[in-house]
């Protein structure tokens, strides 16, 4: 336990107690697909969202139609005023690419969608929804700093599970990383913020309505660091808190496959690549790879004492080959495909409210969007 500041608020869980925030201003907004039908961490999360009392609760859903009715009917079971935005009818999807919009579907887009929605809304809180330590307590921790001065805050915690390390993707790949592109240009701004973070990607973030309206984000798995860019571009350092959320546990992927953490680690990386170059870090990827895996194997032996400190199990050759496999990863970012922040959107939350609710009727016999 300790309470060192970093270049950012950083606020710690010192006591087991629970802030006093606003709560009942505030939008929740929990993406889930198909695989979070009647899952016990989902399950958790919801019930654990009943006692936070939010004012509103969005879940944009991505699933197959034969999926969405008996997902619509289990989120009714929950005490809470929730709303599903179905993301993947074909209402919605003529209505995104009539203006430019559809593209590649993923996490980002469903939450886009979703933010929309609660523009209104003085506070929104984004949180995953397959969390199996998931607590009461993190809607108002990560509220807090918003009635604060604040208007972006970010969850971070220790990924400890089964006794050994978690987190990968931001250990031995995004950290590395940003190291890796500070050799030059330790004085860029942008890479001292984007390193304060202890949990770069984790899920859960708060920021205030206005910021929600001025955030371009990205389609993906690189959302997570798209939204500490756009923070960045709106809100700065001094707009800027991370919150403990103490202990978490979720899901963990495989390093290779199609949803690996290999091909995460692209996608984390192009968008990384993008922040920081739009505020003026110049990067040389031809020695990269080279200064990426020097920073990663230094970062490396540096958690293999930590996990030997604290009698965890630690495979080095196997975090080795992930540090080669994220190094071969590495590329220039591709085609920008953000979606637009919503004050600059062709189309209209309404719109998308409309068509969504549309497809959603058609798929489950016309009953409505509004489980409360």
């Amino acid at each position: 336990m300790e309470y060192v500041q970093e270049r950012i608020t950083t606020l710690h869980h010192l006591r087991e107690t629970t802030p006093a925030a606003p709560t009942d201003r505030a939008a929740v907004v929990v993406p889930m697909t198909e695989r979070e039908y009647a899952g016990l961490a989902a399950e958790g999360v919801l019930s654990e969202l009943e006692a936070v009392a939010p004012k509103r609760v969005v879940v944009p859903l991505r699933a197959p139609a034969k999926k969405v009715g008996p997902f619509r009917d289990w989120l009714a079971d929950f005490d809470l005023p929730l709303e599903v935005l179905w993301c993947n009818g074909p209402t919605l999807a003529d209505l995104l690419a009539d203006n430019g919009l559809n593209g590649s579907a993923g996490k980002g887009r469903d939450v886009w969608l979703a933010l929309g929605q609660v523009l209104d809304a003085d506070y929104v809180v984004c949180h995953d929804a397959d969390t199996k330590t998931y607590h009461r307590s993190y809607v108002p921790r990560l509220l807090f700093p918003l009635e604060h001065g604040h208007q972006f805050s970010k969850g971070y915690y220790a990924r400890v599970e089964n006794g050994q390390l978690y987190g990968r993707l931001f250990r031995l790949f995004y950290a590395p990383l940003v190291r890796a592109l500070a050799d030059g240009a330790a004085d860029a701004e942008i890479l001292q913020y984007l390193d304060a973070f202890r949990y770069a990607l984790a899920g859960e973030f708060a920021a205030t309505g206005d910021l929600i309206a001025d955030m371009r984000v990205q389609r993906s798995w690189g959302l997570e660091v798209g939204t500490l860019g756009e923070a960045f571009a709106h809100a700065g350092v001094d707009g800027s808190a991370q919150v403990d959320l103490g202990a978490y546990e979720h899901d963990h992927r495989a390093v290779g496959g199609p949803t690996g953490l290999s091909e995460m680690s692209a996608a984390v990386g192009e968008a990384l690549f993008r922040v920081v170059t739009e505020h003026g870090v110049d990067i040389d990827y031809a020695t990269l790879p080279d200064r990426y895996r020097t920073a990663a194997e230094s970062l490396r032996r540096q958690y293999a004492v930590d996990a030997a400190y604290n009698d965890l199990a630690y495979d080095r050759d196997d975090e080795r080959e992930q540090i080669d496999t994220y190094a071969d990863a590495l590329r220039e970012p591709g085609e920008d495909s953000r979606l637009p922040a919503w004050n600059d959107a062709p189309i209209s939350p309404e719109a998308v409210a409309e068509a969504a609710a549309a497809d959603l009727a058609a798929a489950t016999g016309g009953e409505s969007t509004t489980t409360e």
